[in-house]
């Protein structure tokens, strides 16, 4: 048992989930944004060079989100399938996810620092779930 008394499986899939909610959350700065300019539903996708600058921002972390999603579930459910139960792997997981959430922030308010900042550790988390799993079929 680790953070919060809770297993490690348990943090994992927790995580996953987490990760997969905050996909989206950028994209509700987007619907802001959309909102702000005239939503234009024949021509979604148009609408991008109409929209203000935080929400084409908004709209960039939103697609990194996705990118960054896959990988972390395919290292999640990797530590998860080897059975990885060190405190490590828990706080890689949880240190993914907060990341996350400061990432988009950063992108949004236009902090190119803190949000580089958070996808180097988002993506440390990620290859330390990758690399753990990996170590612990070799050994």
């Amino acid at each position: 048992m680790t953070l919060f008394d809770l297993p490690v499986s348990a943090i994992l899939i927790a995580c996953i989930a987490s990760a997969a909610i905050l996909v989206y959350a950028p994209f509700l700065v987007v619907a802001y944004a959309r909102l702000q300019v005239g939503l234009d539903l024949s021509a979604p996708r148009a609408m991008f060079e109409k929209l203000p600058d935080y929400g084409k921002r908004a709209t960039w972390a939103h697609q990194n989100s996705f990118e960054t999603f896959t990988l972390f579930a395919v290292a999640a459910l990797s530590a998860y399938v080897t059975g990885q139960n060190s405190a490590l792997v828990a706080y890689c997981a949880i240190a993914f996810v907060i990341a996350r959430v400061f990432y988009s922030i950063f992108y949004i308010v236009n902090i190119p620092l803190g949000r580089s900042l958070m996808f180097a550790i988002g993506s440390a988390g990620t290859f330390t779930l990758f690399v753990l799993s990996f170590l612990s079929q070799i050994a």
